[in-house]
């Protein structure tokens, strides 16, 4: 199972294993309150994408498909299979930043997981 939470929010053991998957640290968390089994840094979206969509909710849909395109991209397949085999062990949770809990690109890191 792959669920998604806040880096704000508390972990708790039914989040098993839990991985950051942001660029940037989430300003205000100590690593040692994240709870994290790693920082999955390279499967989240690239500084200039993030710059341009700037949680931007008309931009969105095109951040989606821009972000899609780079999840194609070695390094970023690298990493999604990374998360893929961390899920086919057991629950992981992916941890994000973002304020926006449905527009944010954990979810779509998780649906292209599912999707593996």
């Amino acid at each position: 199972m792959i669920q998604l939470k806040r880096a704000y929010e508390t972990p708790e053991a039914a989040d098993g294993d839990r991985y950051l998957v942001e660029r940037l640290w989430p300003r205000g968390v100590k690593k040692e309150d994240a709870r994290l089994k790693a920082w999955v840094k390279d499967v989240s979206p690239s500084a200039a994408l993030r710059k341009w969509y700037g949680h931007d909710p008309e931009k969105w849909p095109e951040f989606q498909k821009r972000y899609r395109e780079e999840l194609k991209d070695a390094e970023h397949r690298a990493a999604l299979e990374e998360l893929r085999k961390a899920a086919r062990r057991g629950t992981i949770t992916l941890v994000y930043a973002a304020k926006d809990e449905e527009r944010n690109s954990a979810r779509i890191v998780k649906e292209e997981l599912g999707r593996g």
